[in-house]
């Protein structure tokens, strides 16, 4: 799996801030939450939507926090402070807690699987081994893919996970992750079939192919 792009940090940084309303609006979709990308733009320039729930303007202004967090902090190790931060700004006002490990029992609709609760020490050692994947898209999308199925946080996993691996990939100018709303059936049904089988080949050839994006030079 080689790297797809090859950028400077100032490219990457320019590209997700080229990106950001898109971004944001896929993140939102890829965890159901019902915003067009109309509303998304409006929200962000800072204007009134009306017929939408609190809870999707806050998930688009949750999602913007975390984004400027992450690009003012992207030079920051990557590690659990890092992930627990990022989910304190997706889940703020959404979970029974944010920005710590889950620590009751969950189901995934859809699945038989259940996540086991995680535990801090397994966790800083399973981020510790994802960090040693010298490949940096490799790394990007196992922890976006182990972040998703592992369930770490009470709610906002999906989001969290994608702007984890957008920090792994920005940091070193690999380019940006996101599932665009065209492509979210497709990625559920691989979804569905790693969450069964933990099988990373079910899914990263889909997401480093369809969810990789750069900037393509002359």
């Amino acid at each position: 799996m080689p790297d797809k792009y090859n950028l400077t940090l100032e490219q990457n940084i320019f590209l997700a801030k080229k990106l950001i309303v898109e971004n944001i609006y896929n993140s939102a979709k890829l965890e159901g939450c019902n915003v067009t990308f109309p509303d998304t733009q409006t929200i962000l320039d800072g204007i009134s939507v009306s017929n939408l729930k609190i809870s999707d303007i806050e998930c688009i202004l949750n999602l913007r926090d975390a984004w400027k967090f992450l690009l003012n902090n992207i030079e920051k190790p990557f590690d659990l402070e890092f992930v627990c931060k990022i989910n304190s700004y997706i889940s703020r006002n959404e979970a029974l807690e944010w920005g710590v490990l889950r620590n009751g029992k969950i189901g995934i609709s859809g699945t038989n699987y259940v996540p086991p609760i995680p535990f801090e020490e397994n966790v800083i050692q399973e981020i510790a081994k994802i960090n040693n994947i010298e490949n940096v898209t490799k790394k990007a999308i196992k922890y976006f893919l182990w972040g998703i199925r592992s369930q770490l946080f009470w709610d906002g996993n999906k989001r969290t996970s994608t702007l984890c691996a957008n920090k792994i990939l920005i940091n070193d100018g690999k380019g940006i992750l996101s599932v665009k709303e065209e492509d979210l059936r497709e990625f559920n049904q691989h979804l569905t079939n790693f969450y069964n089988t933990n099988d990373y080949l079910v899914i990263d050839d889909f997401i480093y192919s369809k969810c990789i994006r750069g900037i393509d030079f002359n």
